[in-house]
């Protein structure tokens, strides 16, 4: 349930999108609003800039500006990007509240005011190789600062624990980022592998020093009319770090059937997913999915342990089955799910891009 417009201005292009899927069960809450800016040959280089404005109800805002650098040289083959981004959003998935047995999260109090600045290489492959890596390094400028629902910066959360790692009103980083990334895809299969290094050096003697590793693997191949997906994600951070650095458990995009982060928040984590869908019409799909994760006991290696305080049982299962259409709007779902606690949940959305 949404509006966009295109306009054009020149060479540079402005997209206006409106989005009321969102807010069918918060009917007070104001529309999502949607403002992107994008001009494709900036100072006739080539060059790109994108401005991207996203407000969602009371409490999300973010704005992201990012300078892309086409390469100049056959000897310099990565695209260089420039990025400021500034955001504040709850922290549901870490600080949350669990209720309904787990089946959905409420604020706990906790927002992330996040300031962030830095550079990205961004090395795609060649034509003319077979290879199908590509690989990021960036660097970047983290300013966290956590706040209450009034816009109050705080440094202890409602239980009285610490929410930043420094302990003072926020946390300072400089965040070094490897990804690499290997696809491959046809008409009857396809494979992905994401591996990210994250290092924090610490600068200065209360910046933040840790190393985050994560990696995911996807596969989907066609069985007849059928389309059968599995994939598994994880992670673990070692060093200092905060409570929202902490790897979270549970929600659409993790165990469906829970709400977000209502599985478990651990230093690390393991997600297995498995989907099967079946065309029922030419715009329709029906998918039945089964999710798992767990946070391998580390939830009381979390600063302050927020998963314990907020009795997340630290490993938990979803099966569900969901309708997806395909619309001028974008892709319709309509999920149902239920967790290890026969909660079940409904959830009903619109998306721009196809699921």
């Amino acid at each position: 349930m949404g509006a966009q417009k295109s306009i054009q201005a020149g060479k540079a292009k402005i997209d206006v999108n409106v989005d009321l899927s969102h807010q069918l069960r918060e009917a007070l809450l104001p529309s999502s609003f949607s403002l992107d800016i994008k001009h494709p040959d900036l100072f006739g280089r080539r060059d790109k800039l994108d401005v991207l404005w996203d407000h969602n109800g009371l409490s999300h805002s973010n704005l992201l500006i990012s300078y892309l650098s086409k390469p100049t040289s056959q000897w310099l083959a990565a695209q260089q990007s420039f990025f400021l981004q500034h955001s504040v959003a709850p922290e549901i998935t870490i600080h949350g509240v669990p209720i309904d047995n787990f089946s959905h999260s409420v604020s706990g109090g906790v927002k992330l005011s996040r300031f962030l600045v830095g550079l990205q290489l961004h090395e795609p492959p060649s034509a003319a190789s077979t290879c199908n890596w590509t690989s990021k390094t960036s660097i970047r400028f983290e300013h966290v600062r956590p706040i209450n629902d009034y816009g109050r910066s705080i440094t202890r959360d409602l239980h009285g624990f610490p929410v930043t790692s420094s302990g003072n009103l926020h946390d300072d980083m400089i965040i070094l980022k490897t990804e690499s990334q290997y696809t491959m895809a046809d008409d009857q299969s396809f494979s992905l592998l994401n591996f990210q290094i994250e290092q924090g050096v610490p600068l200065l003697s209360k910046w933040i020093a840790f190393n985050r590793f994560k990696f995911g693997a996807r596969k989907g191949f066609k069985v007849g009319p059928a389309f059968v997906f599995t994939g598994v994600t994880g992670g673990s951070i070692v060093g200092d770090m905060a409570p929202y650095q902490a790897f979270s458990i549970g929600g659409r995009s993790s165990v469906r059937g829970y709400g977000e982060g209502a599985v478990g928040t651990g230093r690390a984590c393991l997600v297995l997913n498995s989907e099967l869908s079946v065309p029922l019409t030419k715009m329709l799909e029906g998918t039945i999915f089964l999710d798992c994760g767990t946070d391998l006991g580390s939830g009381r290696h979390v600063p302050g342990n927020p998963a314990l305080r907020h009795g997340k049982p630290g490993s938990g299962i979803g099966l569900g089955y969901s309708l997806r259409c395909q619309s001028r709007l974008g892709q319709i779902q309509m999920n149902y799910a239920i967790n290890a606690y026969q909660q079940k949940s409904f959830s009903f959305g619109i998306s721009n891009a196809a699921f």
